[in-house]
């Protein structure tokens, strides 16, 4: 398939926010369990670093014989992301630290950019595929 890398990047961003889906939905679910500690998952920093400087900024290695590990994937990650533990806070009395309307603002506001990725991701390839059948 046709590639760029603003089509990479938006595809690995939207890997990142179903990360972060998955860690709100997960906080969600364990909103009452008792000693729950919430996790966030952070990407804004190295999105920002990728945009403002055009590239991931590492050196692209390579293979010179079929012996030697492999260096990595095409599909590895452009946006990486971190999980985070958030383990310094106590919001109920069970020492967990959900913070249920919050967790639900950030749901919302997730698969609104979750949503708006996947439409730019889904556009792209529309454009190609147009292209393609307009060279027929």
């Amino acid at each position: 398939m046709i590639e760029t890398n603003t089509s990479r990047r938006n595809e690995s961003l939207l890997q990142a926010l179903n990360a972060r889906h998955q860690a709100i939905t997960n906080n969600i679910a364990n909103a009452d369990t008792p000693n729950y500690k919430k996790t966030t998952v952070e990407f804004e920093d190295e999105l920002r670093r990728i945009v403002e400087n055009g590239k991931n900024g590492q050196l692209r290695m390579r293979r010179t014989h079929e012996k030697h590990f492999p260096v990595g994937s095409p599909n590895d990650s452009i946006v990486h992301y971190r999980v985070i533990q958030n383990n310094e806070t106590a919001m109920n009395n069970n020492n967990n630290n959900v913070d249920i309307d919050r967790e639900m603002a950030l749901l919302s506001e997730n698969q609104l950019l979750y949503n708006y990725m996947a439409d730019r991701v889904s556009g792209h390839y529309k454009k190609m595929k147009n292209l393609l059948n307009d060279l027929k």
